[in-house]
């Protein structure tokens, strides 16, 4: 049975061989000290041969557990960073929002009062044309021309912004 390295030079063999199978340079060490408590555990029950190549191939598969619960289930890492993160909108984004908004109420203003009127009444109110043509005693077919209107003119104004 081969005895574990407990020297430096040892040691560092083994954390060059979990790092190049995990490619986690940075979390080999805590894989390895891993495995080295796993393989104490073990050897308290069952005889080990080759203890180095048992601990890299538990350093190993504690590294794919680890990668594979992290892919799964993110929100019960305890990582600190999704708790910080929110699905609010940057600064940046609600000022260029208000921004939009500001230049949509412009070209809003600009429309007729009754392209308006109609546009708001299907965008805001969310009635339908059918509803909206009886409202304001007026056909089906004019309520869509005022829509697409409205539509095609707050396209155009809103363009680049």
């Amino acid at each position: 049975m081969g005895e574990v390295p407990i020297d430096r030079e040892g040691w560092r063999d083994l954390l060059r061989r979990v790092t190049r199978r995990t490619h986690a340079q940075a979390d080999a060490e805590d894989l390895l000290h891993s495995a080295w408590l796993r393989l104490e555990r073990y050897k308290a029950q069952h005889t080990v041969e080759n203890p180095q190549a048992f601990l890299v191939r538990t350093a190993v598969n504690i590294g794919i557990d680890d990668n594979r619960h992290d892919r799964l289930l993110p929100q019960e890492r305890g990582d600190h960073a999704t708790e910080i993160a929110s699905d609010a909108p940057l600064q940046d984004e609600v000022i260029v929002a208000r921004a939009r908004l500001e230049r949509v109420k412009e070209g809003l203003a600009k429309l007729t009062p009754r392209t308006r009127e109609v546009f708001l009444m299907h965008r805001i109110d969310g009635m339908k044309y059918r509803e909206i043509a009886q409202a304001l005693g007026i056909s089906q077919s004019a309520v869509e021309k005022h829509i697409a209107r409205a539509a095609l003119f707050l396209a155009e104004w809103t363009e680049g912004w």
